[in-house]
Order: structure tokens, then sequence, then C-alpha cells
């Protein structure tokens, strides 16, 4: 039964051009073509790239903070309260005026102590600076590394100048070896995305950025699958050429240099939208989408994929309004770029000055039942 249905689905008709099939893509005369079982590799080169962060993030990561003066803010943690954690964690995290009154009498807290345990609970499970600092410091290598060394795979190939040229041939196009590692390591950097997506730093569009990475391994994989590593290896050149700019704007940003961060990341919006909102659709998505049709009659595959590629353009598009939105702020001032996907850490003058009050006594050595008064009030990395 299982044989019979998985012969349908991977029927010749439905993924490739009439009178072409998965038989082309058999090894001969000392050419190699891609392979179903080859996407294996790309499970242990995930966990590579997570044991891999974890060194990077300690060995290079941190110390480049330190070096830049990016430090985690004092952070008050909430006092112990099991009504309030009880509503934050079952209802609300921001409560209404007339619920924190009511939590005020059910707590025998007062209305501005109610307010100021929700604020300071909400800044626990939001990530430090040096975290996300240190996120950061790690996309921007891989992503520079990544748009490197594609170029390096692509420059030559004459599909990289007249993208026609990647349907040349279609589907008994050889693999090379740098194609190979360009895709398996590409592909495995996703993946480990999904590994660590519960302890990376959850923004406003995480649920985008989800569909994004889903649609980016899907991508990959069936292009892979069918011999489309041509268009393949162009769509992540493209996506490649920007990320690490914004990369790079957000380690500026967490250190304060505001000019610089201002400057990378206008190169960062005008990059992006050339790219992905340009090139993209208007040469890439092209090719796959309607000059194929001049060569073959449309088919199953050729839908999936550029549904896919559709996807992407849909979040491209969601991004670059938020992107503009963000250059639009600072343009007619000299205010710093803040990440509009991001939460802003709540402050208030009360907590500055219990903070101020704190550092005074620990540097005078006030003492507390015969010992120094230590600040117990840590900040909670996620």
């Amino acid at each position: 039964m299982f044989s019979q249905l998985g012969e349908k689905i991977w029927a010749d008709w439905i993924w490739f051009p009439e009178g072409h099939g998965w038989a082309d893509l058999t090894d001969r005369d000392g050419q190699v073509f891609p392979k179903t079982k080859d996407l294996w590799a790309t499970i242990p080169i995930a966990l590579c790239f997570l044991v891999c962060r974890q060194i990077f993030e300690r060995t290079v990561a941190t110390p480049f903070a330190s070096l830049l003066g990016v430090s985690d803010k004092q952070r008050f943690r909430a006092p112990p309260n099991p009504i309030l954690e009880s509503y934050f964690c079952s209802a609300s995290k921001h409560p209404t005026q007339s619920s924190v009154e009511s939590l005020s009498k059910q707590s025998g807290c007062s209305v501005r102590q109610v307010q100021r345990w929700f604020r300071r609970r909400r800044n626990q499970d939001r990530p430090s600076k040096l975290k996300k600092f240190r996120e950061a410091c790690w996309r921007f290598t891989f992503y520079l590394l990544a748009f490197f060394a594609g170029l390096a795979v692509l420059i030559d190939k004459p599909w990289l100048y007249d993208m026609r040229q990647m349907w040349d041939g279609f589907p008994k196009m050889p693999l090379l070896p740098s194609q190979y590692w360009y895709y398996m390591i590409e592909l495995g950097f996703y993946i480990s995305l999904i590994f660590s997506v519960a302890t990376d730093v959850k923004r406003k569009d995480f649920k985008e950025q989800i569909i994004h990475h889903v649609a980016t391994i899907s991508l990959i994989s069936f292009s892979w699958l069918v011999n489309y590593i041509r268009a393949g290896t162009l769509i992540m050149l493209v996506h490649d050429a920007s990320d690490y700019l914004m990369e790079s704007a957000k380690i500026f940003n967490y250190a304060g240099w505001r000019k610089t961060c201002n400057f990378i990341f206008t190169m960062f919006a005008a990059v992006f939208i050339v790219t992905r909102l340009v090139i993209l659709p208007f040469w890439i998505i092209y090719t796959t989408w309607v000059y194929p049709l001049t060569l073959y009659p449309p088919f199953l595959g050729f839908y999936f994929f550029n549904g896919l590629m559709l996807v992407l353009q849909a979040l491209h598009i969601f991004w670059a309004v938020l992107i503009l939105r963000m250059v639009v702020k600072f343009l007619p001032g000299n205010d710093i770029v803040e990440d509009e996907r991001s939460d802003k850490e709540e402050t208030d003058s009360e907590d500055e000055a219990e903070g101020r009050e704190q550092k005074e006594k620990f540097k005078n050595g006030h003492v507390q039942n015969g010992h120094t008064l230590l600040n117990n009030n840590h900040s909670k990395a996620d």
C-alpha cells in the first residue's frame, strides 16, 4: 500500500516536464547528480552548527561585546507573588486598569506595586542585550561567509549573468562539488535555526520567521531533489547579500554606535530592496515562472516550486514595510535605529533610583545583619 502510494507521489509527470523523470538523475559517464539520501548529511551539519555557535558565542562574541562596552542593565526581579504570577501566566502579561485594581485587592498590594510587579516580571522574560548581541554576531559571521562563498561558487557560472541558462539541459545538469557543499552548509544552517528556535531571541515577527525558515528549507530541499540547483544557488546568494548587513547594524545598535548603526542600516535597506524586491521577483522568479513555459508545458512540480517562491516574496514585502518604517523614523533626526520586531525593555525613574541607591550603599560598605549588603537582583538571561 505504502509503496504504491509512494510511486504515485513521486511519479515522473508530477515533478518533471513531459519526457523527463527520475531516471535522468542517475549517475553516468562520470557525471554525478543530486540524490535524496544526500539531504541526510544536513542533520549532522546542523548539529555541528549548534556546537560551533556555543563555542563562538563564548570565545568570540562575549569578549567582543566586552570590547565594545556592551553590557546588561541591572534588572529588578519581581518578588514572589502567587496571585500575580498566576494571572501573568494564565491570563495576560499586560493587565487592564480594571484588572490591576482587582489584583490589587486580591494580593493586598497597591495599584502602583501591581503595575511595578508586572513591569519587572515582563522584563525578566525579555532576552538580555548581551544575548541579542551574541546572536547577532553569530548570524553576521555566517551570512558574511556564506555570501562570499556563494560568490566564489557562482562567479564563473554563466547562469549568474544570463539566468535563462539555469534551464540549459534541464534536468540532466551534473552536480559540481562546490554546489554540493554550498547546498549542504546553507541547508544545515537553516535547520540549526529550527533546532534553536526555542532559545533564540523571539521578536514580534516570530511566526513570520518560522514560516520563512520552513519555506526556505522546503525550497532548498525540493530544488535539490529535482535538480533546480542552478536556480537554488542564485536564490541563496540573493538572500545572503543583505542579511549580514542587518546583523552588523544590530551589533552596532547594541554597542550604542548611533551613526555607524544608521549608516549600515541604510545600506542594508537599499540592498534588501534591490535584491529582494527587484532582482528576486523580476529576474529570478521571472526565470523560474515565465521563461520555463516557453520550453516546457507546466507541471505540478513547477507550480510547487514557484508557490514557495511566492511565499518568500510575500514575506519580503512584509519585512520591507517594517524596514522602510524604521528608515523613515531616523531620517529627520539622529536617533538610533530600533528594530521594530524587538520588545523594548520597560524602565521607570523609581527603578533607576533604587538601583542608584543600592550601588551607593555597596560602594560605602553599608552592612546589614553584620554582612556587606549585596544586590541579589541579577539579570535573568534566557
